[in-house]
């Protein structure tokens, strides 16, 4: 049985559970990482993901059907150098989903957003721009000089 106290204190829907409306996106007026957006950000994570896993999915098919029978050895070697360029980037990929489920995790921890380094609100539109973002502009910016200060030695 509800009642108008258990109404009022009922927790809200969780936010991977939220349906969002055609042609949402974030905005500076609403909370910062507030339910919609954070399953905005969510859908937009997934989304990202399985785009790459399909990419590799048909890279790997392709593999299976493409042998390389170029009888002229210009051609095998264009053609093995094709496919290093190709395996390569996968890798790379493979990389990038480890980050977007760093992500996914940071989302439900209720991290995501935030700036690991400052504790400040990453802006929207870097978070739109690089979802899998994890500090401000200004902290990657520091981050990135005292890096090749250190290289540079």
């Amino acid at each position: 049985m509800a009642t108008a106290l258990s109404d009022v204190y009922e927790t809200p829907e969780p936010f991977d559970r939220i349906t969002l409306p055609d042609g949402y996106r974030p905005s500076e007026h609403e909370d910062f990482m507030s339910p919609m957006q954070r399953a905005y950000f969510l859908a937009k994570l997934r989304a990202w993901k399985e785009a790459i896993i399909e990419e590799s999915r048909a890279t790997m098919a392709q593999l299976q059907v493409d042998t390389l029978r170029e009888p002229d050895l210009a051609d095998r070697a264009s053609s093995e150098t094709d496919w290093g360029i190709e395996l390569r980037t996968r890798d790379r990929q493979r990389k990038l989903i480890a980050k977007i489920d760093a992500a996914i995790r940071r989302l439900y921890a209720g991290e995501y957003g935030y700036c690991e380094v400052t504790g400040e609100p990453i802006g929207l539109g870097r978070l739109e721009a690089r979802p899998i973002a994890t500090m401000t502009l200004e902290a990657q910016e520091r981050h990135e000089r005292i890096e090749k200060v250190s290289r540079d030695d």
